[in-house]
């Protein structure tokens, strides 16, 4: 459309101007032509008037041999076959007191061209003349000066244009037809040029949507060798390689999931026979030795976080082998977190980091996994008091119609610009060097978003680098419908906590 509108605009703007172009050149040669014709004449009928005029010598009044003078030369224009143009012959004479004797009597003559005259020149006008019947019509009026015997005798010629103005006319109406003609042809032209372009680019578009669906098999056809052929062409060559490169990827994530699964499995049997040793060792530690005593706690403490590594394992290939699913179930969204609180109270007192629940008071019913909630509730709360640096942390319960959020905020570390998506990667960590105190497995922030996509909510986070970060999980009331809108946005920090 935006091809065939601008062919329109433009041939319709270029046929304008070439048309009137050509209209204005013809006009002008029409006139000219006129001109010179009217020189012509006036010069024949000036050598007519004065010898007509001179030839009457001084008999009658001036207005007897003007009329006399001029019924020759009217005689002339319509008898004389040499004569191209049909003229009404006009006399006029300019008296000593500035009175004017005309033949006929009573015609006007313009002013400006009767002023040309006086002064001796040859000139014409473009002026409207009035017939007998009183009624006008467009003409050509050409006056010279005469050498008669009746001194500042001019004589004038007023030559039709009628058969001119409606030969022009005639042209500028074939003119306007020959443009809306032309015009239409290049739009239909441009039209079925530019199916010949876009129809194989619509096909290469519904090929590409196709593709990009998962109809992998999905191909261009192939027909002749033009241009469009050699796309064609390398767009297959591109499929295929990406099919074969995405089967690839499926493949290895099989497998790289499936691998994930047995050892997590596999791991199993083994773990609870050592764990179950390391529970017989340390009941009698007591007899141990000190360096065997603490070798114990080291082991226990390893295989606590080896076997919560190994659940997480576990959750996230449930989730990667899609088999996760919600046990969902009426209940007081402040429930989840305040037992996650309670399972992480140890930490925060034990690294002496302040922490305010900040809930209603009235409870907050929702349907969800309640389990799943306190895991992304404590992993939310055991990150912030790790990275607060001492300052306090801010849990907050907000709530609309449609959704609740939680929102947990620290004043510690903070997030660098980028980062916000990168902590829900798979043990990814900001600062590798940096100490973790709640002994996490890095995988924590991927299962809560996993948990959290389940509910049909959301978890994002955003941060400012030394200030803080804010991380907020947004679960609507029914996991069925979902929500379109969140109680709160989740919003960086801006200045550093103060402790309370």
């Amino acid at each position: 459309m935006r091809f065939v509108g601008t062919v329109l605009i433009v041939s319709t703007v270029v046929m304008i101007v070439l048309g009137f172009s050509l209209a204005s050149v013809v006009t002008q040669r029409v006139t000219m032509a006129k001109a010179d014709l009217a020189a012509t004449e006036i010069e024949r009928a000036r050598l007519i008037a004065e010898e007509q005029i001179d030839g009457s010598g001084s008999a009658g009044s001036t207005q007897t041999r003007l009329n006399s003078a001029r019924a020759v030369l009217g005689q002339r224009s319509q008898q004389d076959s040499d004569l191209v143009a049909v003229y009404e012959p006009i006399l006029l004479l300019e008296n000593a007191d500035g009175s004017l004797t005309t033949s006929p009597e009573g015609y006007e003559i313009p002013e400006r061209l009767r002023r040309f005259v006086t002064e001796g020149n040859v000139a014409y006008q473009f002026h409207e003349a009035h017939r007998a019947d009183g009624s006008t019509y467009k003409a050509l009026i050409v006056g010279t000066p005469t050498n008669s015997d009746i001194p500042g005798l001019q004589v004038y010629l007023v030559m039709s244009m009628e058969g001119e103005a409606s030969t022009l006319a005639l042209m500028r109406g074939m003119l306007v037809s020959a443009i809306l003609v032309v015009v239409v042809l290049l739009v239909g032209i441009a039209w079925l040029a530019s199916q010949q372009i876009v129809a194989p680019v619509r096909s290469a578009s519904r090929t590409a949507e196709r593709f990009a669906a998962g109809h992998l098999r999905e191909r261009m056809p192939v027909d002749g060798e033009d241009e469009m052929a050699v796309l064609a062409l390398s767009f297959n060559n591109m499929a295929d390689k990406i099919s074969r490169q995405i089967n690839q990827l499926e493949e290895y994530g099989d497998l790289q999931r499936q691998f994930t699964s047995d050892v997590s499995h596999e791991l199993r049997t083994p773990l609870t026979t050592v764990r179950m040793a390391a529970d017989m060792i340390a009941a009698d530690q007591d007899s141990l030795a000190p360096h065997a005593r603490r070798a114990t706690q080291l082991m226990t403490r390893e295989l606590d976080r080896f076997e919560a590594l190994l659940g997480d394992l576990l959750e996230i290939s449930r989730h990667d082998a899609g088999v996760a699913d919600l046990s969902p179930a009426q209940l007081d969204a402040r429930t989840p977190i305040l037992s996650a609180w309670e399972q992480t109270r140890y930490l925060a007192e034990q690294l002496d980091v302040p922490v305010e629940l900040d809930l209603p008071e009235e409870p907050v019913m929702i349907e969800g996994d309640s389990r799943r909630i306190e895991r992304i509730v404590r992993n939310l709360l055991a990150n912030a008091v790790d990275h607060s640096e001492g300052n306090p942390v801010v849990v907050e319960l907000s709530q609309n119609d449609e959704a609740v959020a939680v929102t947990v905020t620290d004043h510690g570390v903070g997030l660098k610009p980028g980062q916000e998506e990168l902590v829900f990667n798979r043990f990814w960590r900001a600062d590798k060097s940096r100490k973790r105190h709640s002994g996490g497995t890095g995988l924590g922030l991927a299962i809560a978003r996993e948990d959290a996509l389940l509910h049909k909510g959301t978890l994002d986070a955003a941060g400012t680098p030394d200030v803080g970060s804010q991380f907020r999980l947004v679960v609507p009331r029914d996991p069925r419908v979902g929500y379109s809108t969140a109680p709160v946005d989740v919003v960086a920090p801006t200045h550093k906590g103060s402790e309370v």
